[in-house]
């Protein structure tokens, strides 16, 4: 069978998120690098891929998908069904399900700080943006309180896909200090396949941003 083809940005968190599932199955892939900063996904040929030039893409021998979550659920269902990382059971699924919005909720907020900083050259984080993502990591700090992973014991997709987003705050500069169920999950993720390669990539990112901005600590 040919291997997956995964276009993916490695600065991107989603795209990292979805390639810690692709390592942590162990699965025969090509990386595509697609460089955003290029605009590379406008380039014609990317565009016969992904229309709406979006990354990460999978392609699996022609199925093509986007979307990173749904590339996680995909490659759990397909390659490894009633991996734990995916629960079959109803309720079970529904937590993981639960605590990936709270991901994309994370994610949806930290976009808008970062587009604010490599896109509109802002050298300030506006009160407000940054109130809503310590909101949002609070919550996940009150939902690891006697959980050894985001949904419970064992680890799963959700754990995954909010460390490859939780990596590039540490990096890029939020003040994470005061969260201490998260940093010790953090700790224990250390061991999660692909966890180097997630790392390397979210400080090239951070400090990109610390760059632009102009610091070396946290926002505040």
């Amino acid at each position: 069978m040919a291997p997956l083809k995964f276009y993916y940005f490695p600065h991107s968190p989603p795209c990292r998120g979805a390639l810690l599932t692709i390592r942590y199955l162990k699965l025969d892939v090509e990386l595509i690098n697609v460089n955003l900063r290029e605009k590379e996904q406008l380039k014609p040929e990317y565009l016969k891929v992904n229309p709406i030039h979006t990354v990460p893409t999978l392609d699996d021998d022609g199925f093509i998908l986007w979307e990173s979550r749904a590339i996680s659920q995909y490659l759990v269902s397909t390659k490894a069904p009633g991996s734990s990382l995916y629960p079959t059971d109803p309720k079970k699924r529904a937590v993981v399900d639960a605590r990936l919005y709270l991901d994309a909720y994370l994610q949806a907020t930290a976009r808008i700080i970062f587009y604010s900083i490599h896109t509109l050259g802002e050298k300030t984080i506006a009160y407000d943006k940054k109130l809503r993502l310590y909101q949002l990591l609070e919550s996940l700090e009150t939902m690891l309180e006697g959980n050894q992973y985001v949904a419970g014991d064992e680890i799963c997709l959700a754990d995954l896909a909010l460390l490859a987003s939780f990596a590039t705050y540490i990096y890029a500069g939020v003040n994470v200090s005061k969260y201490k169920n998260i940093l010790a999950w953090y700790k224990r993720c250390e061991n999660v396949p692909g966890y180097q390669e997630n790392d390397q990539a979210a400080k090239a990112y951070g400090d990109f941003l610390k760059g632009l901005l102009g610091i070396t600590g946290t926002w505040d």
